[in-house]
């Protein structure tokens, strides 16, 4: 199952991590949330394959440890998503499907 590209309508905001937002519904350490906006990162079928990190001409992402979730404990964080120059390689790559680019979402909340 990919990540939902219209999580915006169908989820809330419920916190922020590293300058970016993370939408719910978050129930530690099972449930994650989607973290990102512009740049969004599923977290609760994020695999910590790493293809994202590798790929990423401008490092919009870092590992962040997730201990105890059930796929795996580090995920792709969007962290510096502000730096995203929507190449899509990070989409590409993904082989779970985790990550949604939209530049259509970026500053509009």
């Amino acid at each position: 199952m990919a990540i939902d590209p219209n999580f915006e309508e169908s989820r809330e905001v419920v916190e922020e991590h590293e300058g970016h937002r993370v939408w719910g519904p978050v129930e530690e350490p099972e449930t994650l949330g989607i973290h990102g906006t512009h740049v969004a990162v599923d977290f609760d079928i994020c695999l910590e394959d790493g293809a994202c990190l590798e790929d990423c001409p401008v490092d919009v992402f870092e590992w962040v440890e997730t201990p105890g979730h059930p796929e795996s404990e580090r995920k792709a964080d969007p962290a510096n998503e502000s730096q995203c120059i929507d190449c899509m390689l990070c989409v590409d790559v993904c082989p779970v499907d985790a990550i949604d680019v939209d530049p259509g979402r970026e500053n509009r909340i």
